[in-house]
């Protein structure tokens, strides 16, 4: 019997050590205080107050140039935003949300008779064949990067992040 609880732990122990060596990395560095996105640059960076942590390169919903300005119009949003959530389970291989849309976003879109839409994040890459080939900008509005680099940035930000977008 005790040879058998010995295993059962070694089991366990040797399952738990294969699961946190997949998506769920660790970060023990300076604390992530803004993230911007340079939409124009295709550049996302996170920052330490006025310091670049890190920087990736970008894919952006499918019609990239302006201001998200209602649902299904494939543009990223502009503006300041904060990350109000993470999703490990996502369809992207794990995302963390905007705050999008804020009042002003929803008053503007309201007024066009059309809904802001929302669901923006920032998300690995997509895991349906026919969105891998859409091409540069392929998202319907969110923010792109790699699946390893999204292990990266979900690690480092936290929920309550400030978020800049800029054109």
């Amino acid at each position: 019997m005790r040879i058998f609880r010995v295993l059962l732990v070694l089991a366990v122990a040797i399952g738990l050590s294969a699961c946190s060596s997949g998506k769920f990395k660790s970060y023990n560095g300076p604390e992530v205080t803004r993230v911007e996105v340079h939409k124009s640059a295709r550049k996302m960076y996170l920052l330490h107050h006025n310091k670049v942590l890190r920087q990736y390169d970008v894919a952006l919903g499918f019609s990239p140039q302006g201001h998200k300005a209602f649902e299904g119009d494939g543009r990223t949003p502009e503006g300041v935003y904060i990350i109000d959530r993470q999703n490990p389970d996502s369809q992207f291989h794990l995302s963390i949300g905007m705050s999008y849309p804020n009042a002003n976003d929803v008053q503007v879109a309201r007024a066009s008779g059309k809904s802001p839409g929302g669901d923006i994040f920032i998300h690995g890459r997509a895991n349906r064949q026919n969105d891998r080939n859409r091409g540069r900008d392929w998202t319907d509005g969110c923010i792109a990067v790699t699946d390893k680099e999204m292990e990266e940035i979900y690690s480092m930000v936290r929920v309550g992040t400030q978020i800049a977008v800029f054109p």
